[in-house]
């Protein structure tokens, strides 16, 4: 008889447990900083079963990343974590400011993401920026908040057509 209590449920939310002490994390995080999708990949593919814990880690190396690829996927990764961390939404802030395009880009999504009312003045700050992409990022996350429907960073016109899914139950509002 197979003991059917010992396995997780089919669609369960189960995290398996992931012994990896502080310096590998770090090791781990480093790797992200590279222009090289695979090697980023390699690495994200052993950071991911940490969960929300990886993401203090995330935000730890943010400053020190040297390329636009490695801050971009230091935001990419945290997106989903940006309503339960503290750490996801300082990250986004922090990427405001960063010098590359893409980078701000991921950075005002996941602020859309997080709803958080409190990002709003630092998205404003960005209305006038010198790089009009930028600022039209800007006021879809504030769009997004405001109207408290993450999918709108994406669907710019309300369609209703274009959604955001990061999360399960991430439905259409």
């Amino acid at each position: 008889m197979v003991n059917n209590l010992a396995r997780p449920r089919v669609g369960a939310n189960v995290r398996p447990q992931v012994q990896m002490d502080a310096l590998r994390i770090r090791q781990l995080v480093r790797q992200l900083d590279t222009a090289k999708a695979r090697d980023e990949e390699e690495a994200w593919v052993q950071l991911k079963p940490l969960g929300q814990d990886v993401v203090p880690y995330l935000a730890e190396f943010y400053p020190e990343a040297r390329k636009w690829q490695g801050r971009t996927s230091l935001l990419f990764h945290s997106v989903r974590y940006a309503r339960t961390s503290e750490a996801a939404f300082q990250l986004g802030l922090a990427g405001l400011r960063d010098k590359a395009y893409v980078a701000r880009y991921r950075a005002c999504g996941l602020l859309a993401y997080s709803l958080r009312k409190d990002a709003l003045p630092y998205l404003e700050e960005l209305l006038h920026h010198s790089d009009s992409k930028t600022a039209t990022d800007a006021k879809a996350a504030i769009d997004a908040i405001r109207k408290e429907n993450h999918h709108y960073f994406i669907d710019r016109t309300h369609s209703g057509k274009s959604f955001w899914d990061v999360n399960p139950g991430d439905v259409a509002a």
